[in-house]
């Protein structure tokens, strides 16, 4: 029985290794991006939060103005809201979609790194008149999960800033 677990492990850990998984670490990103300053148009919204979070938890510097930073992140728009996604037959809404659109661009004083890149996520929840408050906590945690899933995507993007 010991063998029989032993031979389905090594298995397992072979089929892992086999795929190009590789646990996460501490990402190296480029000499550029030493010191970074980022350009928000609304420095307290949900997206600027979780950029400042997730680009800090990714061991990057942040500094306070654009003068004492080697590289800029922009976000020059930013969008979301909710659109009606289905309705019942007495044309009541019956599923919304919650979306974040971004538009984001990293620059150094001397060169664009990285272009205006665009970023939407978007999900779907159902809804119901008789939970109205419940349902508008709903929105306001996924539109906060959306902005942390993008904060996600442009940090891993910044390490590698040719993808």
């Amino acid at each position: 029985m010991l063998r029989l677990r032993s031979i389905a492990f090594s298995c397992a850990l072979l089929a892992v290794s086999a795929c190009g998984f590789q646990l996460q670490g501490v990402t190296a990103f480029p000499p550029e991006l030493s010191a970074v300053y980022l350009a928000v148009p609304d420095p307290n919204s949900d997206l600027a939060f979780q950029l400042r979070r997730s680009l800090t938890a990714a061991g990057m510097t942040l500094v306070g103005s654009a003068p004492e930073a080697t590289a800029t992140v922009r976000i020059t728009n930013e969008n979301y809201g909710r659109r009606v996604k289905s309705v019942s037959a007495q044309n009541r809404p019956t599923e919304f979609e919650v979306f974040y659109q971004v538009e984001y661009m990293v620059s150094t004083p001397d060169e664009i790194l990285v272009p205006r890149q665009p970023l939407a996520r978007a999900r779907i929840f159902p809804y119901s008149e008789r939970d109205i408050l419940g349902k508008q906590q709903e929105e306001e945690l996924l539109r906060d999960a959306l902005a942390r899933e993008i904060a996600g995507v442009i940090t891993r993007r910044l390490a590698d800033p040719g993808s």
